[in-house]
């Protein structure tokens, strides 16, 4: 089969490697239908943090059950699946609490002899406790592309507006106009949220920012930003902010503009970030959140995507095939791109 393999920095190629199999009987084969790319994979590929040149990379995906191991018993062969970002067993004490992406039997994909989901075809481990059974058939390329943003970034921005406790009739502030980001816009009105601003410098993310929710927008950063957004609150601040982004001033931002008492869901993955311990203990200000667990999110936000309550999917303003798999990289890269989708097969 046909795979996307990390070849150093900025370098991503198309390779051909061997058709997965059934390996373990806990295990499944999935056909990808839809695979992307992801931010977080932006950091590889830039360099910024180490992964194994001549392996698999991607980590979101949907496709068709080909094969099931003897033990797998909740999908079966000819299933549309979604697949988390990271696999699981759902049965471990972190599962069984909802912190799927904490599961001491789970893992990444694309690492430790695993396939990645930017490829023809991935043998999938636990496929029981990880994959979600898509219902019905003859869905639209609109929907079929919301159901891989649940895969990752769709979740991904609910776990912040989760972390962050946000409740009805709240103003919240989201700092970071990518993919995640603009989910995050998603999850807060989902969740009620009165007042949603957010922190984008780029028109055409403003806009599907106001239509994904936002009601304001901040186009400044740093300490320009931060008094923005207390002028737009009479000096208050945020009931609850949410950080999509991973850099050290995204984080200075959220925490600066959370008011006391408030809570700042970080999702983004960390880089240079330092926490000041003494500044939000005496703001009373707290900091939840880290990587998603998407198996638990799922099933919650699969009815609101088939009934077309969300549409996620809209971030995807990107699309190649698979060998068009190192320009989707570039585009994002270069920001020419919120998301980059690869369509690889069909259902």
């Amino acid at each position: 089969m046909k795979a996307a393999l990390f070849k150093g920095k900025g370098a991503i190629e198309i390779a051909e490697r061997p058709d997965p199999s059934i390996k373990e009987p806990t295990d499944a084969v999935v056909r990808v239908v839809l695979a992307c790319v992801c931010g977080s994979d932006l950091w590889y590929y830039r360099g910024e943090t180490d992964y194994k040149r001549d392996t698999p990379i991607g980590h979101e995906f949907i496709g068709v059950v080909e094969e099931v191991g003897k033990d797998v018993h909740a999908i079966a062969k000819g299933d549309l699946v979604i697949a988390p970002f990271l696999y699981n067993d759902g049965t471990c004490p972190h599962c069984q609490v909802g912190i799927t992406s904490a599961c001491v039997a789970g893992g990444v994909w694309g690492v430790n002899g695993i396939d990645g989901g930017q490829g023809e075809a991935v043998r999938v481990p636990l496929a029981d406790g990880t994959l979600v059974k898509v219902p019905g058939s003859g869905h639209s390329d609109a929907t079929l592309a919301s159901l891989l943003a649940l895969s990752d970034v769709m979740s991904t921005g609910h776990h912040a507006a989760v972390s962050a406790e946000v409740k009805p009739g709240n103003t919240v502030a989201v700092v970071g106009d990518g993919a995640v980001g603009l989910s995050a816009i998603i999850a807060a009105k989902r969740l009620g949220a009165g007042r949603i601003i957010a922190l984008s410098r780029n028109p055409a993310r403003q806009q599907l920012a106001r239509e994904f929710g936002a009601t304001d927008i901040i186009t400044e950063r740093g300490k320009e930003a931060n008094e923005a957004v207390m002028q737009l609150t009479n000096g208050v601040g945020v009931d609850a902010a949410m950080e999509c982004v991973g850099t050290n001033q995204s984080m200075q931002t959220a925490l600066t503009i959370a008011r006391p008492g408030s809570i700042v869901g970080y999702v983004g993955v960390p880089h240079g970030v330092e926490i000041p311990v003494p500044t939000i203990f005496y703001r009373n200000v707290g900091i939840h959140g880290g990587p998603a667990p998407a198996r638990a999110y799922i099933p919650e936000l699969l009815g609101d995507v088939l009934e077309g309550r969300i549409n996620p999917g809209r971030v995807f303003d990107f699309t190649t095939g698979l060998d068009g798999i190192a320009e989707a990289y570039a585009a994002m890269d270069e920001r020419r791109a919120i998301k980059s989708l690869i369509k690889v097969g069909t259902v």
